[in-house]
């Protein structure tokens, strides 16, 4: 969030403190000054840049699709593109990203997650209606984005760190301590930070390195205040620390003031006028005479509660080296590890050094912060069949922990660990976190130590890593395909089946989408990838791509927990996942088209997918999960309430991409099988083999298929409303009733019936 109003009122109010620089000239001149610095021109660094990661995802994030679960090949050349504008121009670049939600800003994080899900009801609701992405409006980042673009980054031989405080922080904190050219993100705090120049990534434009310095000098003369002062400004106006409601009576105080001694018409109280209140607030505070030695002037109206939480906020500014009056150095001291009493100090640090290395994912939280977190994804609040991805992987997180915290533990202990859990999900309030405790591995063997998981040598503890890590998705049977296909397929082998063993309304054809999408990606270039076009978003099928890639951060979790049998760059998601793909494979699948079609004609990747797939139906039917075939078809949208319009526009027209096993139409709603009347079929063979999957859901049961419904509208009548379906009713009791399950028929049909 940063600090309330302070950007805008710079930009607006001040602009001669924002100004338009060129960062190859900076970069020039700052090289020239650190040479002079130097005794040899051999040690003289690159002149750097420290990037708020975090801050440039939405920037980064330029690829047409959003919400289909992310177009990774895409946009790891856009992230190779990013880099090498700076790196051309002789710029060191040090990224930073989240790596911990600090407690104290708890709460913003909450206030800001229902802020999104709000936004993605909005999404979704957009989607049902008109079959289509919505605009740049509601544009929500692809779910893990932050996670994988650090992963990327390192890929692309960057330098990037996770951060074990306050992000902001570190990044400052570096900033000043290396003399760093600037800092490049969006956050006013940088404003507040006595440290390198803060550049905005907003105004950045990569074509000629330009963009807006935020200069703080020029804010404090315009303002009339010290830099040493700004703190204190920023915790009377609003952050992260420092409620904006927490501080409302002294901002009232000091405007009714700014306006006696300034007076002049108003109407409201534009933020711009109070920050000039607040500004003189702060620099009435201290007399000419004064003790300006307090942290706090006494003459503050605050209670001691306030006093306390102010004193915080300002002492959140002040960084190494740096001294708050009367505190002395106030680098606050690392808390102890959470669970340090079930792992060897070797585990903790090598924690913590994975962690601040981006090397590791999920461990550092759960042991030395007792709590995990995840925002939102894109999930449909009204969708009572799919189970939110929290849920799905819970007890593959249980196994996580238990792997992690649980040696030598029976699981039965009074004393077992809990791990505090903040998952954003449909239903879940967030006025508190889940707690979870951990769930011992299930090995023939006795559960190994994480030392020597981790810090063993040899081929045994090698196929004990592997063990441990197939044993949390039930998949141990995988373990004779480790070599003979690739790392990242067999990734998506274990996470496909254990989402098929979590999800028991996942069908056949949801698994075939998944698997011929992970097979066809690895033929396919990005350009290829950007050009496939879709006739219609489907919402279950955004939910269940959202619902992978989450899946793969979990599998990047199991990897590092188990000493990393498999190397992190094969569960990334540019080598396992493409949106745009997977949705044309989903429509396609679910559309009947024949297993060469939907493999795009490739023998060769027709084979693997045959034995991979008979292999996971396999493992899943030994634990007595068997899947069903239940093709799905989307229910007309207020857009094209009109049957026979709706067939108009799409006859015959795209049994081209079903031809090819891809999309080639554009994405508006309508098209596919439904105009061809390819979904018509024998009603009675449905009516008389009974639904085993219904009531399996773990959300209220199965869908219900309306003969009459779809026959109608496939004959190009609407449906009689009139009947409305039978709803389903889970744990959220939302109205669902988007999809029917369509008839099904042993041939496609042939084009034109």
């Amino acid at each position: 969030m940063g600090v309330k109003g302070l950007q805008s009122f710079m930009e607006r109010c001040c602009p001669e403190a924002c100004v338009t620089v060129n960062l190859r000239e900076m970069a020039r001149q700052h090289a020239a000054r650190s040479q002079q610095d130097c005794t040899s021109s051999a040690n003289t660094p690159s002149p750097t840049l420290v990037v708020d990661g975090m801050a440039c995802l939405r920037h980064w994030y330029s690829c047409k699709d959003w919400v289909c679960g992310g177009q990774w090949r895409e946009y790891m050349d856009v992230l190779k593109s990013w880099v090498e504008a700076f790196t051309s121009a002789g710029i060191r670049l040090v990224f930073f990203f989240d790596g911990v939600v600090k407690e104290q800003k708890r709460q913003e994080w909450v206030k800001r997650r229902r802020r999104v899900n709000g936004e993605i009801s909005k999404i979704f609701h957009h989607m049902k209606t008109y079959g289509e992405q919505p605009g740049r409006e509601l544009f929500c980042l692809p779910s893990g984005l932050a996670t994988f673009t650090s992963f990327a980054l390192r890929s692309l031989g960057q330098e990037v760190f996770s951060s074990v405080q306050e992000a902001d922080y570190e990044i400052a904190s570096y900033a000043r301590q290396h003399g760093s050219l600037g800092i490049l993100g969006q956050d006013s705090d940088f404003v507040i930070y006595d440290s390198a120049p803060y550049l905005s990534v907003a105004k950045l434009r990569t074509d000629s390195l330009t963009t807006v310095l935020y200069d703080r000098q020029r804010l404090c003369c315009t303002i009339g205040l010290a830099v040493t002062q700004l703190p204190l400004l920023a915790c009377l106006l609003g952050n992260d620390v420092v409620s904006e409601e927490k501080m409302q009576h002294i901002r009232n105080d000091a405007m009714a003031t700014y306006r006696l001694n300034n007076p002049s018409p108003h109407s409201g109280a534009p933020q711009g006028q109070i920050v000039l209140a607040v500004s003189h607030l702060v620099s009435s505070l201290w007399g000419r005479g004064q003790d300006e030695s307090g942290l706090i002037p006494q003459s503050l109206n605050l209670s001691a509660p306030h006093r306390e939480l102010l004193k915080r906020g300002i002492c959140s500014y002040i960084l190494p080296g740096q001294e708050a009056p009367q505190r002395g150095d106030i680098s606050s001291l690392p808390s102890a590890p959470a669970f340090e009493k079930y792992v060897s100090p070797e585990i903790l640090k090598a924690c913590k050094e994975q962690h601040v290395a981006v090397e590791g994912f999920m461990v550092y939280c759960v042991v030395w912060e007792g709590v995990t977190e995840c925002s939102n994804t894109l999930e449909d609040e009204e969708d009572t069949e799919l189970l939110p991805q929290a849920l799905v992987y819970k007890p593959y997180r249980q196994l996580i922990y238990g792997l992690l915290l649980l040696q030598g533990h029976d699981g039965n202990s009074v004393d077992l660990p809990a791990i505090r859990e903040w998952f954003v999900f449909p239903g879940n309030s967030l006025q508190e976190p889940d707690m979870v405790q951990p769930v011992p591995v299930s090995l023939p063997c006795d559960q190994p130590s994480l030392d020597l998981l981790w810090f063993g040598s040899g081929p045994e503890v090698s196929a004990l890593r592997l063990k441990c890590f197939l044993s949390i998705f039930d998949s141990q049977e995988f373990s004779e395909l480790y070599g003979a296909v690739e790392d990242s397929l067999l990734a998506a082998l274990c996470l496909l089946t254990y989402i098929v063993l979590q999800v028991q309304t996942l069908s056949e054809e949801d698994l075939d989408a998944y698997l011929s999408q992970a097979l066809c990606l690895r033929v396919k270039s990005s350009q290829e990838l950007q050009q496939i076009e879709l006739p219609f978003l489907s919402s279950r099928a955004v939910q269940l791509g959202s619902l992978f890639v989450r899946g793969l951060s979990h599998l990047l979790g199991a990897n590092c927990a188990s000493g990393c049998p498999l190397p992190s760059a094969a569960l990334m998601p540019w080598h396992s996942f493409d949106g745009r793909l997977f949705h044309s494979k989903y429509l396609l699948a679910h559309s009947g088209v024949e297993k060469t079609v939907l493999l795009e004609g490739d023998s060769s990747c027709l084979s693997q997918f045959l034995c991979l797939r008979e292999r996971l139906i396999e493992t899943c039917r030994k634990r007595g999960r068997v899947l069903q075939s239940r093709p799905m078809v989307p229910e007309q949208s207020h857009k094209t309430a009109s049957g026979a319009g709706f067939r108009g526009r799409h006859t015959g027209g795209c049994e081209r991409w079903r031809e090819r096993g891809e999309m080639t139409q554009s994405p508006r709603l309508g098209g596919g099988w439904w105009g061809r009347g390819e979904a018509r079929g024998d009603r009675s063979e449905h009516e008389d083999r009974g639904r085993p999957w219904e009531g399996g859901g773990h959300r209220g049961g199965g869908q219900h298929f309306l003969p009459h419904s779809y026959r109608d509208f496939c004959d190009g009548e609407p449906p009689n409303m009139s009947r409305p379906p039978k709803q389903s009713r889970g744990r959220l009791h939302h109205r669902r009733g988007r999809y029917q399950l369509a008839p099904r028929w042993s041939q496609p049909p042939a084009p034109g019936t």
